[in-house]
């Protein structure tokens, strides 16, 4: 049975989830930034981009800080923001003293006059807000013309496994989308037309396929196929969670494991 679904995700509400759970969330973030598959999605975002030094950026969702901070080794100066006062105090605790400035705000309503930054980036965050194309709205309007904006976002509907039960991939993937409804499930695959509709120019798409071919990559990228993640996180079906998770650790074993996903890095001109 499928739970009844979520108005929002537990990376849009972080300040309001009990502490361990805050903590494995904060936990999730550092551990993707490492992810192989992650750092090659931002690698294409970091060309996309354009040019970076000497530059005022935004790197509004900023998580725990780690991207501002290159951009800032780079030669950006950088604002980085976050809606999370927890993951934006996590972020200035691992601050290296280059030249960011850590602050709380709703990307869907920036506090900064127009054409204040000369590039924003917006990477996983649109997924998780009530009004997207509000958001993109605003990182239009804060951005100068000829600026840049570059937004990353995933498309859930992408998942395709190998390897394991179909029927267990069936019921796992009806869980979690069904659980997640309200969620933005393929933002993704629109971030080109959401730029385009907000008049941006000569916007671009590039689709990454990030694939993981042992269950040890893959678990703090897709939560379904990490078995920390408590049961109370509801992404897999309580009744099926044993069996899915030792189908997975024998498909590992056998070296038959296959999981893929599409992170999409859109870019548009201001």
């Amino acid at each position: 049975m499928i739970p009844e679904p979520l108005a929002r995700t537990p990376f849009a509400q972080l300040d309001d989830v009990p502490q361990p759970m805050l903590a494995l969330l904060i936990g999730a973030l550092e551990s993707m930034a490492t992810n192989p598959e992650i750092q090659r999605v931002r690698r294409v975002a970091w060309d996309a981009m354009g040019p970076i030094s000497g530059r005022r950026l935004l790197d509004a969702g900023c998580g725990t800080g780690e991207v501002a901070r290159e951009l800032a080794e780079a030669g950006a100066d950088v604002v980085a923001l976050d809606h999370s006062t927890a993951t934006v105090a996590a972020a200035a605790d691992r601050h290296d003293g280059s030249p960011v400035r850590y602050i709380n705000g709703d990307v869907a309503a920036l506090d900064f006059p127009d054409a204040s930054f000369d590039g924003v980036r917006c990477e996983r965050v649109l997924q998780h807000v009530d009004d997207p194309d509000r958001a993109i709205a605003e990182l239009v309007r804060v951005t100068r013309p000829g600026g840049r904006v570059c937004v990353v976002d995933t498309d859930w509907e992408s998942v395709a496994v190998d390897g394991l039960p179909a029927d267990l991939i069936d019921a796992v993937r009806a869980y979690f989308t069904g659980r997640w409804q309200q969620h933005h499930l393929g933002m993704g695959r629109t971030l080109r037309r959401r730029l385009v509709r907000a008049g941006l120019r000569d916007v671009i798409a590039i689709p990454v396929v990030c694939y993981f071919t042992h269950p040890s990559q893959v678990g703090h990228v897709l939560p379904m196929f990490n078995p920390t993640v408590p049961p109370e996180a509801d992404v897999v079906p309580p009744d099926v969670r044993d069996a899915w998770f030792n189908a997975i650790d024998h498909a590992g074993d056998r070296d038959e494991f296959l999981a893929v996903l599409t992170i999409w890095v859109a870019r548009g001109c201001r």
